[in-house]
């Protein structure tokens, strides 16, 4: 039986008190005077009426906070989860059509049930699958994409064009104007002014500014949005073949909206030094994207940058985000004429400042110093994803294939080598740092990695072309304290070699073997005592003994390195 009181995370808030509640709706209301532009642009960045981008703050927003382990996310839109949803409907209808807001919809609940589902089941462990070069080629590819789909609305075109002929006319019509400069102004604020909600000053003073020019007449505005709570929401069944079209796309959005939550759960609970559950972290927001399309809006993610916010604001618990629910409440039911005049080229401008955060191209770099496999894989994802565009679900899904395979690869050859004393008494590869053998007739190796299907065969082989090679060695040591684990397919490998061994006179050293290794060998009878096998807990122990069959000098301890 399902244990669903590990899902009740509100419990454990504090009570509160009028300190708390003083700090908590400050919190609050930081947030969502940053949230509140924000969800309806972004709510155009995915195809989506802009009023849905709202929706998203209200309800999935609270269940999110009410069921999740870490309390102070700001979920809603996301850029990512945004574009992603954008590029898996592109072609399959027009944006802001009923069609359109359907299709969303069904992939919200498709993404919300996947994300349920790895919760209830504790599969928090599959976010691995995404690994951190991945995600990182990937943000840096879509957000190039996003900036440049905001560019024509931005100018207030329909779309770009080469012809330099025509610049001048674009950059000097009301759009432009009105766009241009609100992205200096944006640009401006968030160098010199970074803890003001630049971009509802920015949206309030457009407003006020193409209200009393007349705007209207010369491009086009937000209008007016619906105001009220949104209606409960039942999309029509759009088919068998179009729901195998959106699980793919559903199941990518899964995985990198929980990425964007990870980031910003790991990131509160090492502030506050307490764990968070990635299973219930996943239970909680795929309840919230369940409730955002049964409010007719889109997927849901957490914000990076707003949940930052929050924790720069003070926000000290769950609280707080249900004073951001509530002042985005309050938005929809009285402020929503406010909105109507801000232009459309306005709220481009806002997307690319908000997206500009995410655009690192450096950690490239960061990546190429310290494993320039990863930094492959990050490069490749981010060709796919530019590649593959508007489709770029697809750049992710090649990128956690060329990062399994390099795992695979790894895990098929693992690291072997032959060990000899180095002069500070430690053990280490002996053709790197050119040490002699420990001893004539003697090799001796260490492997690092698991002793099991994927490893067995270098193992069998490393060990059989070296006798190959010498065939006057009387004696094998392994260093076995790396071996964590063993197998069947290692089990019977080791002790197909150890009967090898043993026929041609070669007596086998163990050192330092894990007591789950040696329980497993024991029992398959692959340990049994004789005199071709000898065995030393340390490997200080292993030392002397081998020290004994050819003595040398400084040859009394050593540690692994």
């Amino acid at each position: 039986m399902l244990d669903l009181q590990r899902f009740l995370t509100f419990r454990q808030w504090p009570r509160l008190t009028a300190p708390l509640a003083r700090t908590e709706v400050l919190a609050g209301l930081t947030v969502a005077l940053v949230m509140i532009p924000q969800a309806v642009a972004y709510a155009g960045l995915a195809g989506m009426p802009l009023v849905t981008g709202l929706y998203t703050c209200l309800i999935p927003a609270l269940l999110a906070v009410l069921f999740g382990s870490a309390n102070r996310l700001s979920v809603g839109p996301a850029a990512l989860t945004c574009v992603l949803i954008s590029a898996s409907l592109t072609g399959m209808a027009d944006p802001g059509s009923p069609e359109w807001v359907a299709l969303a919809v069904w992939l919200s609940l498709l993404s919300g049930a996947i994300q349920l589902l790895l919760g209830l089941g504790h599969y928090g462990w599959l976010i691995n699958l995404v690994s951190a070069p991945v995600m990182t080629g990937f943000t840096q590819a879509a957000s190039l994409l996003i900036m440049a789909s905001q560019v024509p609305g931005l100018l207030g075109i329909k779309a770009w064009s080469w012809d330099v002929s025509s610049w001048p006319t674009w950059l000097s019509s009301w759009p432009a104007l009105f766009g241009l400069g609100s992205l200096a102004v944006l640009l401006v604020l968030r160098h010199y002014k970074p803890r003001w909600p630049g971009i509802m000053i920015v949206m309030g003073l457009a407003s006020a500014i193409a209200y009393a020019t007349d705007y209207q007449n010369h491009g086009t505005v937000v209008g007016l949005l619906p105001s009220g709570l949104p209606d409960f929401f039942w999309p029509a069944w759009p088919g068998l073949d179009v729901i195998k079209q959106l699980w793919v796309p559903a199941t990518v959005i899964a995985l990198v909206s929980f990425l964007e939550t990870a980031s910003s759960a790991r990131i509160e609970s090492r502030r506050e030094a307490k764990r968070w559950d990635d299973s219930t972290e996943l239970f909680s927001q795929g309840l919230a994207k369940i409730a955002s399309g049964f409010s007719g809006s889109f997927a849901t993610s957490t914000s990076f940058s707003r949940s930052a916010l929050m924790l720069y604001a003070g926000a000290r618990s769950g609280w707080a985000v249900i004073a951001s629910v509530g002042f985005v409440l309050l938005a929809l039911l009285i402020l929503m004429p406010a909105l109507q005049f801000v232009p459309r080229s306005v709220m481009s401008a806002a997307v690319i400042v908000a997206v500009l955060n995410l655009f690192q191209p450096r950690q490239f770099l960061a990546l190429w110093r310290v494993d320039r496999i990863e930094a492959l894989t990050a490069g490749i994802t981010f060709v796919a994803t530019l590649v593959t565009a508007p489709r770029i679900y697809w750049g992710v899904m090649t990128g956690v294939l060329v990062g399994l395979s390099h795992f695979l690869h790894t895990r098929l050859h693992p690291r072997i080598i032959e060990v000899g004393l180095h002069p500070d008494g430690s053990l280490r590869d002996r053709h790197l740092w050119k040490l002699p053998p420990m001893a004539p007739q003697l090799y001796a190796l260490r492997m690092d990695a698991e002793l099991d299907f994927a490893t067995a065969s270098d193992f069998d082989r490393a060990i059989t072309d070296h006798l190959a090679q010498h065939p006057d060695v009387l004696h094998v040591c392994l260093f076995a304290q790396p071996i964590n684990r063993i197998d069947v397919t290692g089990t019977e490998t080791f002790g197909q070699l150890h009967r090898q061994m043993a026929s041609r006179g070669i007596t086998l050293h163990i050192s330092g073997i894990k007591l789950p290794v040696e329980t497993t060998l024991r029992r398959a009878g692959e340990l049994a005592e004789g005199p071709y096998l000898q065995l030393y807990r340390t490997d200080a122990e292993a030392l002397k003994a081998l020290a004994r069959l050819s003595p040398q000098p400084q040859m009394v301890t050593a540690s692994t390195t």
